[in-house]
């Protein structure tokens, strides 16, 4: 597979540091040797756009560039993407799945017990797993996952106005 690592590693805030083209799109699904389609690159395109959305976003998104892809190709393109590498799935606890493409960094979440925003964290030890379990139990382990909870900024103010108003 090719290297497109610069394509998905976020910068502090989550923001994307370049936008990949429709052709590095195509390029990464050839890498990942998935054949192209319409709606897998623009599935990839819509998580790359909007990390850490939901399915349902993610299919709104995708219907802006393919306004009669249903919702099976949408689910059937995440999976086939997840599998091969190219789209991270999270599930935080109580939460639907959501999708990213900030892969292969081993990096973590915070998420706002409020809004339920999420956002990444980088890696807070080093390299993958960044964390070692006292008991490996014969695993041979390689990821580590970490789910920060609080207060988003804004719910943060919100909470704190209301108890300034009380």
């Amino acid at each position: 597979m090719g290297d497109y690592k610069h394509l998905t590693r976020s910068r502090k805030g989550g923001s994307l540091s370049d936008v990949a083209t429709t052709v590095e799109y195509q390029q990464m699904l050839r890498g990942a040797a998935l054949r192209v389609t319409r709606p897998r690159v623009a599935v990839l395109s819509a998580v790359h756009a909007h990390p850490h959305a939901d399915t349902d976003s993610l299919i709104d998104a995708v219907r802006r560039d393919v306004p009669k892809v249903s919702h099976q190709a949408v689910y059937d393109s995440l999976r086939a993407l997840t599998a091969a590498g190219l789209v991270r799935r999270i599930q935080p606890s109580g939460s639907v799945a959501r999708y990213e493409a900030r892969v292969g960094d081993n990096h973590h979440h915070i998420v706002c017990r409020s809004c339920g925003a999420i956002a990444d964290a980088d890696c807070a030890v080093g390299e993958a797993p960044c964390l070692t379990a006292p008991d490996d139990s014969g695993f041979t382990i390689d990821e580590a996952e970490v789910v920060y909870w609080g207060l988003c900024s804004a719910c943060s103010a919100r909470s704190s106005s209301s108890a300034n108003l009380a």
